[in-house]
């Protein structure tokens, strides 16, 4: 079991993994808390928001609608990497899933298929909303990928999970059935989970290594000096080419 995170231990495990961030209103007390309970926690979900426009997504977020309050989610990863805080506590991200599913998220083993939805998730997982259409040609940029690396690695960091085998990182579609996001994210959530997992076996501040330079051209190899027999040939030739031009 593993009690939440206070939202101060949150931003600072978001900062020190590199993530960018930024707070949104009162974001640390803006929560669901009276219809329900918030941890213990086990993981992070990460979903799409089937939306276009960072303002407006962050907005709809953080808001919710009239069948769903907000807010949806803790962090809205935005497609420049940049995770805005919408809320903290239980957000309304996750509903009911699989408990076979949380018993492996918890153990850190594969995930089995989900094919029920008996589980509150909304008080056992972290969730980041990222913004992209879901529709499989919406593209997820580098700098967005990557924020979802490093936020999921911070929270995972921060409890000490992802230890003993995958990481406890999922997609809304591994927990509950009939959910498709994120759909479309390179790799999938078992690449996202690889990249996490390597996140793991360095410090926070760590990045990924950019390629190595190319050495440069080599320089072709220098003249071999003459002979002495090409010296003496070439110098007989100049004389004789002198004697020519002697009237």
């Amino acid at each position: 079991m593993a009690e939440p995170l206070s939202a101060a231990a949150f931003l600072a495990a978001l900062r020190a993994e590199g993530v960018k961030v930024v707070e949104v209103g009162n974001w640390r007390t803006h929560n669901r808390n009276s219809k329900g309970a918030w941890g213990p926690v086990h993981g992070v979900m990460i979903h799409h928001t089937v939306t276009k426009g960072t303002a407006s997504t962050v907005a709809l977020c953080r808001s919710g609608h009239s069948t769903l309050p907000g807010p949806l989610c803790h962090g809205v990863i935005a497609k420049d990497g940049v995770v805005h805080l919408v809320g903290y506590g239980r957000t309304n991200h996750a509903g009911a899933g699989d408990g076979d599913v949380l018993r492996a998220v918890i153990a850190e083993k594969a995930l089995p298929a989900d094919n029920e939805a008996n589980t509150d998730g909304n008080a056992r997982f972290y969730g980041f909303e990222c913004e992209n259409l879901g529709d499989g040609k919406d593209p997820w940029p580098a700098a967005q990928r990557e924020a979802i690396v490093r936020a999921s690695a911070a929270v995972l960091r921060a409890h000490r999970w992802g230890k003993a085998g995958n990481t406890s990182v999922i997609g809304h579609a591994e927990w509950q059935p009939g959910k498709v996001d994120p759909r479309g994210i390179s790799g999938g959530m078992d690449g996202i989970r690889k990249d996490v997992a390597e996140r793991l076996k360095h410090p926070a501040s760590w990045s990924p290594s950019a390629p190595a330079p190319k050495p440069p051209a080599s320089k072709p190899p220098a003249p071999k000096p003459p002979t002495t027999d090409e010296r003496i040939t070439a110098l007989e030739k100049r004389v004789t080419a002198l004697e020519k031009r002697t009237p």
